[in-house]
């Protein structure tokens, strides 16, 4: 038996009998599955992620019952994005300063028309449209596609490319119903991951639609990379 199988076995041993817990024993739980490994059994090598997937009581095949959003995460997601900047002009300079990763228009389009999207955001000024509209049917799949409502086309590129250089996320419900969003990484304190998560669980309770029925929260559920999912009382 290979040692991450060992590893998968272990932890779910370790979470078979937990109940429903609150967000901060949630995080304690998930930071403490390495201790319940046997002896022999190693961690993972790598800094895991940790996420949180909240089940809501929507229905996304209607427009009007889609729940998305972005947030700066208080204490970031423990890792520096790839910015990448659709613009013209002065624009250019701004978004050089600000720290983006690639700038361009045409050239940069025809690339990712190819193939390329070694990028983990896309953010485009308005007047870039016309050339970005064009890359929905290769970024829109990927969640890459710049939109107004996520933030990501702006005339404020500085704001823009600072805001995912520190870690700002984007979330919306798949097709079932669930938001799943980074909310760090397992090498964060405690404290850390329990406020990034609860300022995330805050911006979706916000966002609850108006024409959402019954409970809107169904269930809430804390994971890293390799880790099982722990549940987390759903209020």
């Amino acid at each position: 038996m290979s040692s991450q199988s060992k590893r998968q076995r272990a932890y779910r041993k370790a979470v078979a009998d937990v109940a429903t817990l609150e967000l901060p024993q949630a995080v304690d739980q998930l930071k403490s599955l390495n201790d319940a490994l046997p002896k022999g059994v190693k961690a993972s090598s790598f800094d895991q992620t940790v996420e949180l997937a909240v089940r809501l009581g929507v229905d996304p095949k209607h427009a009007d019952q889609i729940v998305r959003g972005s947030i700066v995460l208080p204490h970031g997601i423990g890792k520096s994005q790839r910015v990448l900047v659709f613009c013209q002009g002065p624009n250019v300079a701004v978004a050089e300063e600000a720290g983006a990763d690639h700038i361009g228009g045409k050239e940069l389009a025809d690339k990712i028309k190819d193939g390329w999207v070694d990028f983990d955001v896309a953010i485009a000024t308005p007047d870039m449209m016309g050339v970005v509209g064009p890359l929905g049917r290769v970024l829109g799949p990927r969640g890459l596609m710049p939109s107004p409502r996520a933030g990501t086309v702006t005339q404020d590129v500085a704001s823009a490319v600072k805001e995912y250089k520190a870690g700002k996320v984007e979330f919306r419900t798949d097709s079932a119903g669930i938001v799943h969003c980074v909310v760090g990484k397992l090498s964060f304190d405690a404290q850390q991951l329990t406020e990034n998560a609860d300022a995330l669980l805050n911006l979706i309770r916000s966002l609850k639609p108006a024409a959402a029925k019954g409970q809107y929260i169904r269930s809430i559920t804390l994971s890293a990379t390799q880790m099982p999912g722990i549940p987390i009382v759903a209020a």
